[in-house]
C-alpha cells in the first residue's frame, strides 16, 4: 500500500484548506460508517498547527496528535480502513511512542482506528508497576473518553448493525466536567461538553501550544449534527460552541491567536468559530421563534430559516440535510415551548374543576 503524504510546515496556516474526504460518513442510528469511499486512494495531509502539535486529514474526522520526550497523544482515529495511513503518517513527524488515545465522541469516522492506534503504542508505567500488573496491560496505548463514550458503546447495536469491535472501546473514561493531567511537559485538559452533538463529547485543549482540538463540536463543512439517538441537542450545542469561546484568544484583528482544529474541514481560530456560533445561534433562534407563533414544521421550512447560511453549510443530500437540521431543531423547540390548550379545552376544564368542587 502506497502513502502519500501533504506536509505543510510553517507559513500561513490559516489559509491551509483541509477537505473532508468525499462521502466521508453517514451516521445511522448512532454509528458512522463509511459510504462508498475507496480508502487506497486516501491521502493523509499533515499540517503543522504548533511546533509539537500536527492536524492530520484523511478519511474521517481530523486527527490532532501533540508529542515530546513523553511521546505522543492522538485525538480521534478517523476510519479503520486508513489506520495504516494514519500510522505512517504520525511516524512521518515523530518517533516517540504513542501513549495516549483520546476519542472526542462515539462515532466511527472518529474512533474506527482506536485498536490499530493503540496497538502501536504502550502505556507509561513504572517498572514496579508492570511488574504488579503483567506486561500485557503495558502493551497498548491507552484510550481515553467520557464515559458516556463507553455506555453508548456498550449498548446493543440498532438493527441490522455491526457492534463496534472491543478494541476501539475506551480503556480510561472520565467522569463528571473534565480530566486534566501534564504530559509533555503540557497542561491537557479533556473537556466535557453534554448533550451537544452527542451526550459524551470532550473537547482537547493544549493550554501551552494554545490549540483546541474540537471533534464535531465544530466543523466548518455542514451544519451542526444534532445526533438525538446518542443524546445530542440544539441548545447543548450551542453552549458548546461559547465554551470553545471561553477558551479561545485572538490575535491582530481576531485572526490567529489560539488555533482550533475541527471535527471536518480547515484548520480555524477564534473567528471561524464565532461566526459558526452566531450562524447555529441565529438559525434555532429564529425556528424558535416560528414554534412560539405555533406554526407548523412545513410551515417553518417555507420559512426558509437557513436561507442566508445554506451557499455554505447547506445540503439537500447526504447523510444530514439541511431539512433535517431544521426538523430536528424544530422538534427540540416544540418540547421547549409546547403549545397552550386551546381555548375551549381550558372553558371546559374550568367548568369541571368548580363542579367538582361544589
Amino acid at each position: 500500500m502506497t502513502t502519500t503524504f501533504h506536509s505543510r510546515r510553517g507559513g500561513r496556516l490559516l489559509i491551509v484548506a483541509a477537505a473532508v474526504a468525499a462521502g466521508a460518513a453517514i451516521a445511522v442510528g448512532g454509528r458512522a460508517i463509511a459510504q462508498q469511499q475507496d480508502f487506497e486512494k486516501v491521502q493523509m495531509d499533515v499540517v503543522q498547527v504548533r511546533p509539537n502539535v500536527y492536524m492530520i486529514v484523511g478519511a474521517g474526522g481530523n486527527t490532532t496528535i501533540q508529542f515530546g520526550d513523553e511521546g505522543v497523544m492522538v485525538v480521534d482515529t478517523q476510519f479503520p480502513q486508513v489506520s495504516a495511513k494514519l500510522l505512517a503518517a504520525i511516524k512521518s513527524v515523530t518517533d516517540a511512542p504513542i501513549r495516549y488515545v483520546v476519542s472526542t465522541h462515539v462515532h466511527g469516522d472518529h474512533i474506527g482506528g482506536n485498536e490499530a492506534i493503540a496497538k502501536a503504542g504502550r502505556t507509561r508505567a513504572g517498572g514496579n508497576v508492570v511488574g504488579d500488573i503483567g506486561a500485557a496491560a503495558t502493551a497498548t496505548a491507552g484510550i481515553i473518553a467520557h464515559e458516556n463514550v463507553l455506555k453508548r458503546l456498550s449498548m446493543d447495536p440498532p438493527a441490522g448493525q455491526k457492534p463496534v469491535p472491543f478494541g476501539d472501546f475506551p480503556t480510561e473514561t472520565f467522569f463528571g466536567d473534565k480530566r486534566e493531567f501534564l504530559f509533555n511537559g503540557e497542561a491537557v485538559q479533556i473537556i466535557h461538553e453534554p448533550d451537544a452533538h452527542t451526550d459524551g463529547d470532550s473537547l482537547v485543549f493544549f493550554r501551552r501550544s494554545d490549540v483546541v482540538a474540537t471533534g464535531d463540536l465544530f466543523t466548518t463543512v455542514m451544519y451542526p449534527f444534532i445526533d438525538t439517538a446518542n443524546g445530542g441537542t440544539m441548545n447543548g450545542y450551542v453552549k458548546a460552541l461559547n465554551a470553545i469561546l471561553d477558551i479561545t484568544v485572538a490575535s491582530n484583528v481576531n485572526e490567529g491567536g489560539t488555533m482550533v482544529v475541527p471535527g471536518h474541514g480547515r484548520l480555524s481560530d477564534e473567528q471561524d468559530v464565532i461566526e459558526y456560533r452566531d450562524m447555529a445561534t441565529i438559525v434555532r433562534d429564529r425556528i424558535r421563534e416560528y414554534v412560539k407563533r405555533g406554526m407548523t414544521l412545513e410551515q417553518v421550512k417555507a420559512k426558509k430559516p437557513t436561507l442566508d447560511f445554506d451557499p455554505r453549510y447547506g445540503s439537500d443530500t447526504g447523510f444530514w440535510t439541511t431539512s433535517m437540521f431544521v426538523e430536528t431543531i424544530y422538534k427540540e423547540m416544540v418540547k421547549e415551548n409546547p403549545p397552550a390548550p386551546a381555548k375551549g379545552n381550558q372553558r371546559n376544564r374550568g367548568t369541571q374543576s368548580k363542579g367538582s368542587g361544589a
